[in-house]
């Protein structure tokens, strides 16, 4: 019986924690006020208020037994929180790259740009879909481009041999007025029928050779790279070149073909009369989408995979912390045993007794879960780091984004480490007979 009531309770409080973790902030704070009304307003709210201002009080006694919860779930948000802000900054990235008002169209069934193809005709036809908004030339802001790999050697690797890949794409000058974002932050523009190239910030970051003026091997051609540009989205990964020079160098059966149509549109409304004039046209097989659907989608596998190794590294460390917590707690509630009884024995109930300790215990996982968070956003926050995008040819540089709802969430992991640390030494505290606890000591 015994072990179906412990089987019971633990269920029941593996139940309590998922369901906290699942919490709003406005969960919590609505939780907070009703506590302190409790506190305030009722007779064992306040005899929970004397008892955890006593235990409170005596942490300083304590400090090296409860620097180890503190360090412990520390260590824990760290690490659950870089996880995270890794997961968010490159999910953010991508999300930046597209629009409401931006269109992307691929050849139909398609998953990505690098296994899309389009045709010379279908690109024009795409052009003169209605919603398309106009230059100051009255011409559509509407750019065929071409997406293919290319190897460099990494950065601070053997140049011989360790090579990596990123994405070239083939662009026109409509490209640079759909892409207002993208500005040259050193050199210039490509010369339109050379082999000349502009790299992303990102690119220069992670590739050997992309400084201005500098020559590099792209297949079996040399290329000048001539300018860096900035965009602050996934663009900033690639290299960027004139796609008839591009075109047949990579695609000399195809020169004129592209991987994709990049549009701008007059506004967000336009887009379902583009898409439906697109998927309608029998000269046409194509998918067509907003760009912040389509970069929001390549992100989320990677983002998720990310995200449930955090989860999962950050469950291993929290059931260390747990222990660390329940041996911390067992260890001040036996130290405290006559100092329990002897509230007990003047009129103290349980129910006060279990609230001290375990608001003892989530008090310290709190600072835990604060300055794991501090050194997680002082050491991460803007850290740079590259990997192989989904539906791309290339890596993607960016950058961690320690951001408030990733904060949120290390923090409730630490609130929940410290719950699941105070709540059985809580219940033996309350359970503990008057009359053993005083023969005892």
């Amino acid at each position: 019986m015994k072990f179906l009531i412990g089987l019971f309770t633990f269920v029941v409080v593996i139940a309590g924690v998922i369901a906290f973790l699942l919490l709003p902030w406005q969960g919590l704070l609505l939780i907070v006020v009703l506590l302190g009304l409790w506190m305030l307003l009722t007779r064992r709210g306040r005899q929970a208020a004397s008892v955890t201002a006593i235990g409170v009080g005596t942490l300083r006694q304590r400090l090296g037994s409860s620097a180890v919860i503190v360090v412990g779930i520390a260590g824990v948000v760290a690490v659950l929180v870089a996880m995270l802000a890794m997961a968010n900054g490159y999910r953010e990235t991508l999300r930046r790259t597209g629009g409401d008002d931006m269109a992307i169209v691929l050849r139909g069934a398609s998953a990505s740009e690098v296994s899309s193809v389009l045709g010379h005709d279908a690109a024009v036809v795409i052009a003169q879909a209605p919603g398309i908004a106009k230059d100051e030339q009255g011409k559509p802001i509407a750019s065929p481009e071409l997406v293919v790999a290319a190897n460099l050697p990494m950065k601070g690797g053997n140049p011989e041999e360790d090579f990596g890949s990123v994405q070239l794409r083939g662009i026109g000058e409509m490209a640079w007025k759909l892409r207002t974002n993208a500005k040259i932050i050193a050199g210039r523009k490509f010369t339109p029928g050379l082999r000349e190239l502009v790299a992303g910030k990102g690119a220069q970051r992670q590739f050997d050779g992309l400084e201005v003026d500098h020559e590099i091997k792209l297949g079996n051609q040399t290329w000048k790279v001539v300018g860096i540009f900035e965009s602050k989205d996934a663009m900033e990964s690639e290299l960027w070149g004139d796609a008839d020079v591009v075109g047949p160098t990579y695609r000399p059966n195809g020169a004129n073909s592209s991987t994709s149509v990049f549009a701008r549109l007059t506004s967000p409304e336009a887009f379902e009369p583009f898409k439906a004039a697109l998927v309608s046209d029998p000269r046409l097989q194509v998918d067509v989408d907003t760009t912040v659907s389509y970069f929001s989608k390549q992100s989320e596998g990677t983002s998720k995979v990310i995200t449930v190794i955090g989860m999962v590294v950050g469950a291993i460390m929290a059931i260390g912390a747990v222990f660390g917590a329940l041996n911390t707690m067992f260890a001040a509630v036996a130290t405290r045993a006559r100092e329990i009884a002897t509230l007990r024995a003047i009129g103290f109930r349980g129910l006060p007794v279990v609230v001290a300790i375990m608001l003892e215990t989530m008090l310290l996982a709190l600072i835990g879960g604060v300055l794991g968070g501090l050194i997680a956003w002082l050491v991460f926050n803007g850290y740079t780091a590259s990997t192989l995008a989904a539906g791309t040819t290339g890596q993607l540089t960016f950058e961690f984004s320690v951001a408030p709802p990733v904060l949120w969430t290390g923090l409730k992991w630490a609130l929940a480490i410290g719950f699941i640390g105070g709540l059985y030494p809580a219940l033996r505290a309350a359970r503990l007979p008057v009359t053993t606890a005083l023969r005892e000591l």
